[in-house]
């Protein structure tokens, strides 16, 4: 980088700093109509926070979230099979190469970890990997939905619910039973019930993780009232690095149980 460069970015730079330093002593606190206790504790429950959904039923803004991430999911599944795939060439470009890269990961970690059964098992832990990082970041889209009491939310990351983790921590320990059995039979399914608390470690570690970045959110926005970019900035590392961590810690665990359950053991001649 040439010295000219470098000093304009310094000078980009430091002006965000002084445009952030000067919004901290412009803003003024913003006055809570709640306490922190209540605002905690409705991030965590939702007991007030509830939409109109289908039949006039109130259900928690994770549900509308959890529907929303899968048709993103999906419809953008369809779009890359029918436009992108297609053209995929022997040289790759851009987007070939970060499809086949995310493919090969979650390939080689299948295989690593369950070497004598694993095609089914690649496919589950690409689209839990997925699903978990992108319901995780969706929260930074701040998209409003209007509760059934009249006021405007932003819609959560489907896993911030208790419900939504759970889900997915049984669907998981599904696939390992299901696998397990159907590869290896008896011993397949001895091998699974072994670890009959895994779906619930499964789903209050990913209910946990992405609850603490929410609740730590909370917190930088409620007592921070003169903070000008300090809590986007929070917001944005929290919900990023643990979009990251639970999809790689689930898609692993899922991986080497999996392995455990399926793995086939050859008689001595």
């Amino acid at each position: 980088m040439s010295k000219k460069r470098k000093k304009i970015s310094l000078i980009v730079f430091a002006a965000a700093f002084l445009l952030f330093l000067a919004g901290t002593f412009i803003s003024r606190p913003t006055v809570h109509s709640e306490s922190i206790k209540e605002v905690m504790k409705d991030a965590v429950l939702h007991e007030h926070a509830r939409i109109g959904f289908i039949g006039g039923m109130e259900v928690n803004p994770a549900v509308i979230s959890a529907y929303t991430v899968t048709a993103i999911i999906l419809i953008a599944a369809l779009i890359l099979r029918f436009t992108v795939i297609p053209k995929f060439k022997y040289v790759p470009g851009k987007i070939q190469t970060l499809l086949e890269e995310a493919v090969g990961l979650f390939q080689g970690m299948a295989r690593t970890n369950s070497p004598d059964r694993n095609k089914f098992l690649s496919a589950y832990i690409f689209a839990a990997g997925a699903y978990i990082f992108i319901g995780t970041i969706f929260e930074l889209l701040g998209l409003q939905a209007v509760t059934t009491h009249g006021e405007s939310i932003a819609l959560p990351a489907p896993l911030a619910d208790i419900n939504g983790a759970i889900a997915m921590g049984v669907m998981s320990y599904s696939v390992i039973l299901i696998e397990g059995i159907v590869g290896n039979k008896v011993r397949g399914a001895v091998q699974a019930l072994k670890d009959f608390s895994l779906p619930i470690s499964m789903s209050f570690r990913l209910f946990g993780a992405l609850l603490s970045g929410a609740l730590v959110t909370e917190l930088v926005y409620y007592f921070f009232g003169l903070s000008f970019g300090l809590p986007v900035i929070v917001g944005v590392l929290f919900t990023l690095i643990h979009a990251l961590i639970q999809a790689y810690v689930l898609t692993m665990l899922v991986s080497v149980f999996h392995g455990e359950a399926t793995e086939l053991h050859h008689g001595h001649a």
